[in-house]
């Protein structure tokens, strides 16, 4: 089955975005590009938005944002309430956000992480399922709120 995945960054986190696009072959992915196109520069709010509203509108079945750490369009991605996007470092937190979490977007820094533990984080992010349960449904159903 081939995953509907938009991707978004700002000129910080261009190079990486490209770069996802081009090596990720873990599993079938068609990929939704909702820009930026270049180095130049332009608001990481703006970008992180229209990921926000393609992924939650259900354009997307997940979301990749990308910027110079990944913070700032994880915030912008999160002010949307049906979207809970996680900022990850490695593999082990790209699928706890998933197992522990159900994130839909997942964010990552491209001053922070390689282009080889992105492409990891991006495989074990699509590859891991919530395990809901008790706990876990109950937690994410009071960010739901």
């Amino acid at each position: 089955m081939t995953i509907k995945l938009a991707i978004a960054s700002d000129h910080a986190g261009f190079a990486l975005k490209e770069a996802l696009k081009s090596s990720f072959k873990a599993v079938p992915v068609q990929w939704v590009d909702l820009g930026t196109n270049s180095t130049d520069s332009v608001d990481y709010p703006d970008y992180g938005q229209k990921l926000a509203e393609c992924v939650a509108s259900g354009q997307a079945d997940f979301g990749v944002a990308v910027c110079g750490s990944g913070i700032g369009i994880s915030i912008a991605c999160n002010r949307n309430p049906k979207i809970r996007a996680a900022l990850c470092h490695d593999v082990t937190t790209a699928r706890l956000c998933r197992q522990h979490n159900d994130a839909n977007i997942i964010c990552m820094g491209e001053r922070l992480v390689g282009t080889e533990v992105a492409l990891d984080m991006l495989e074990m992010f699509l590859k891991a399922k919530f395990d809901g349960g008790e706990r876990h449904e109950r937690r994410v159903g009071k960010l739901n709120c």
